[in-house]
C-alpha cells in the first residue's frame, strides 16, 4: 500500500473541522484504491430550502489538475473567516446555497494522474457521444492503458455518479443555479467554457449565457477570461456536464435556469517563464513556483463573487422578455456560432 501524504485532502477535512455545524458535510463516496479508503467529501452552507439559488463547486475531476482543488480550498479558507465579521455574507447566505466537492476524483489527485484508479477519464465518462469528432482527445474505449479512456459504456464510475447525486441534489430543483467545474493544463488564457463540449451546437441556455456574460463584461470590462462553449476550442464525447444539462432539460425544461460553467485555468502562460517545468509531472497542469500558485490563489476571486451575486440578482441576465432572448440569441449566433 502506498503511504505518501494527501495534503489536498488533509486540508479539506481540517476545514470541515473548523467550520463545525456552520457547514453540513457528508461523505458522498468512498472510493477503494489499494486496500486504502478515499472519501468525497461534499460542503454546503447556507439555507437547505429547495428554492432558493444554489451555486456549486467542483475541483479534481483530473487528478493531475490539483490546483483547481486547491483554489476552493482557498476560498473555503476566505469564506470561513468571513463568517466570523462579515454580516452581508451571512446574510446572502439566509437565501441561497454554495456546495463544493473540491476533490471529485481523490485517488487521481493523490496519484497525480488525469484519470481515476481505474484508469477512467471522468470527464469523458458519461453516455453523451460527440457529433463529427473522432481524434483520441476526444474519448476512446480502446484501453485504459492509453489517455481520455472513457470506461465502461453501461456504468459510470463512481466518482461520476457522485458528482451527478450531487447535482441533482443540490442544483436541479433549484430555479436558479450555476455548477464551476475547476480544470487547468490547456490554452495561454484563463476561460469560461459553457456546454455543448459535444457538438457546435448552441445550448438551450444560451440566452441567459450571453446575458451573463454582457453583465460580467460591463461590471469588470477589464477582465482576463475568453467566454465560450468549449466545443470552439475541440469536441468531446463524454462530457458530464452535458450529460447533466440534458437531464436537467428533460426534467424541467425551461422553467428553470441551471448554468454548468467550466473554468479552464490557462496553464500554457505559467511554462512561458519556465519551460522546463514541462518535464515534470504537474508542470503542465498546475503553477509549481510559490508565487505563481498565491496569484492562482486569488486571481479568481472576483469571478466567483460575481456569480455568487449574479444569483441573488438575476434580473438583468436570467429573467429575459422574450425579445430579450431572441436578441442574445443572435448575439451569440455572431460570436460563436457563425
Amino acid at each position: 500500500m502506498e503511504n505518501r501524504s494527501f495534503p489536498e485532502l488533509e486540508q479539506l477535512e481540517k476545514l470541515i473541522e473548523q467550520f463545525g455545524d456552520r457547514a453540513r458535510c457528508e461523505i458522498i463516496e468512498q472510493i477503494t484504491y489499494k486496500d486504502r479508503q478515499f472519501p468525497i467529501h461534499c460542503l454546503s452552507l447556507g439555507s437547505s430550502s429547495p428554492d432558493v439559488p444554489v451555486l456549486a463547486f467542483f475541483g479534481g475531476v483530473h487528478g493531475l489538475e490539483k490546483i483547481g482543488s486547491e483554489v476552493i480550498l482557498a476560498y473555503l479558507q476566505t469564506i470561513l473567516q468571513l463568517l466570523d465579521w462579515d454580516e452581508e455574507f451571512n446574510a446572502r447566505l439566509q437565501h441561497s446555497r454554495l456546495v463544493f466537492v473540491p476533490i471529485v476524483n481523490p485517488v487521481g489527485v493523490y496519484r497525480g494522474t488525469r484519470c481515476n484508479g481505474r484508469g477512467v477519464d471522468l470527464m469523458r465518462n458519461s453516455p453523451i457521444e460527440s457529433l463529427g469528432n473522432t481524434r483520441l482527445y476526444s474519448g476512446q474505449r480502446f484501453s485504459a492503458k492509453l489517455p481520455w479512456y472513457r470506461g465502461d459504456e453501461s456504468k459510470m464510475e463512481k466518482e461520476a455518479q457522485a458528482l451527478c447525486r450531487v447535482v441533482h441534489k443540490h442544483l436541479f430543483d433549484a430555479p436558479l443555479s450555476i455548477a464551476i467545474d475547476l480544470h487547468s493544463g490547456f490554452g495561454l488564457h484563463d476561460r469560461l467554457w459553457f456546454p455543448y463540449a459535444s457538438c457546435q451546437t448552441p445550448f438551450p441556455g444560451i440566452a441567459e449565457t450571453v446575458g451573463l456574460k454582457q453583465l460580467f463584461d460591463r461590471c469588470y470590462p477589464h477582465h482576463f477570461y475568453k467566454i465560450e462553449p468549449m466545443s470552439q476550442e475541440y469536441v468531446i464525447s463524454g462530457d458530464l456536464w452535458d450529460y447533466l444539462y440534458d437531464e436537467f432539460i428533460d426534467r424541467h425544461g425551461k422553467q428553470h435556469v441551471f448554468l454548468p460553467l467550466t473554468l479552464e485555468m490557462g496553464s500554457w502562460l505559467w511554462l512561458r517563464k519556465s519551460p522546463t517545468h514541462l518535464f515534470q509531472r504537474h508542470g503542465l497542469f498546475h503553477p509549481l513556483l510559490p508565487h505563481r500558485q498565491q496569484r492562482i490563489m486569488r486571481r479568481h476571486l472576483t469571478l466567483f463573487d460575481f456569480l455568487y451575486r449574479s444569483l441573488l440578482y438575476p434580473q438583468k441576465w436570467a429573467r429575459l422578455s422574450n425579445q430579450q432572448k431572441d436578441q442574445n440569441l443572435q448575439q451569440a449566433m455572431k460570436l460563436w456560432y457563425a
